[in-house]
């Protein structure tokens, strides 16, 4: 895996990671609170047949962290502009959850691609009123908020990790309990591989992802989600209408809680609603959580591949 880095003609720095030798280009970007590494086994698996690029969007990984950028337009640009620096031919762009916001945005103002993947990202769900009933909103984006407002805790990774929503999910009597023994555990580990991904004792595998590269995770970020910066003078729906693409939407399980949270990134009326606006749209459902290449890895390769 070579590494990369593009300069803005603002002087901005985006870090990209390339493997494979393929003539087929593939710009995959990452979701929120990760970087390219969470791609880095797909990159791997692809890189035989395809040129494979893994993009770090502001404020993560080791591109530029700089809460002015953190806004899709801005992104989208630059990414579009390293794309744009590295071929002029057609490309498949996969985007990931807020990566997947991203993709779209690219694909609709400068429509480089020929084909458009986008996994379970929070179209409609995750700006406005209704962001507020949203597990993001909730957890990541509440958590920075906090975290941006509060001096004793330096270290984020560990903040969320002692602060997530996920706490809920334990019976309440023995919820605060719980919780200190795994922070004291959680707390350890930090000191001890400060550098290193979270890695706590009997934690779920699956739950240890969403730490998979935060160590290089700008919390200002989240609080864009927050303030609703993020998506500020964007109409999604024009948007989505400016795709010309073939586009496949991965869509992950949905899952409402029993308060009405929103647990997924989007309900199956919102996937099926962009549908009206992009005319070659299809959808594929996995019965799984948010990281489809995660989780459901051989079948996400193949739909790659096709």
């Amino acid at each position: 895996m070579e590494t990369h880095t593009f300069t803005t003609t603002e002087n901005h720095q985006i870090r990209y990671y390339l493997t494979g030798r393929g003539e087929r280009m593939i710009v995959m970007i990452h979701a929120q609170g990760t970087s390219s590494v969470s791609y880095f086994d797909v990159a791997e698996q692809l890189s035989d047949t395809y040129r494979v690029v893994l993009v770090d969007c502001y404020g993560h990984g080791d591109s530029t962290h700089d809460a002015e950028l953190y806004k899709i337009d801005t992104i989208g640009r630059d990414i579009h502009a390293l794309i744009h620096s590295l071929t002029n031919n057609k490309i498949t762009l996969v985007g990931h959850s807020s990566g997947g916001l991203i993709a779209a945005y690219i694909e609709a103002n400068y429509h480089c691609c020929d084909r458009l993947i986008l996994e379970d990202p929070p179209f409609f769900a995750s700006f406005g009123e209704r962001r507020y009933k949203t597990f993001n909103y909730v957890d990541l984006s509440t958590v920075c908020h906090e975290f941006l407002n509060q001096t004793e805790e330096q270290d984020f990774v560990l903040y969320y990790f002692e602060h997530q929503y996920a706490w809920n999910f334990f019976p309440e009597k023995n919820r605060e309990k719980i919780r200190r023994k795994y922070a004291e555990s959680a707390g350890k580990y930090r000191t001890k591989h400060p550098d290193k991904d979270l890695k706590v004792l009997f934690w779920p595998k699956d739950a240890l992802e969403a730490f998979r590269g935060m160590n290089d995770y700008d919390p200002r970020f989240g609080e864009a989600f927050y303030t609703d910066s993020f998506h500020e003078h964007i109409n999604y729906e024009e948007m989505l209408s400016q795709i010309t693409c073939p586009t496949v939407f991965l869509k992950a399980r949905t899952n409402i809680g029993e308060d009405g949270l929103q647990m997924c990134a989007l309900t199956e009326e919102d996937a099926e609603r962009m549908g009206e606006f992009i005319p070659d749209f299809q959808i594929v459902h996995f019965n799984c959580g948010h990281g489809i290449h995660v989780e459901k890895k051989k079948e996400f390769l193949t739909i790659l591949r096709s």
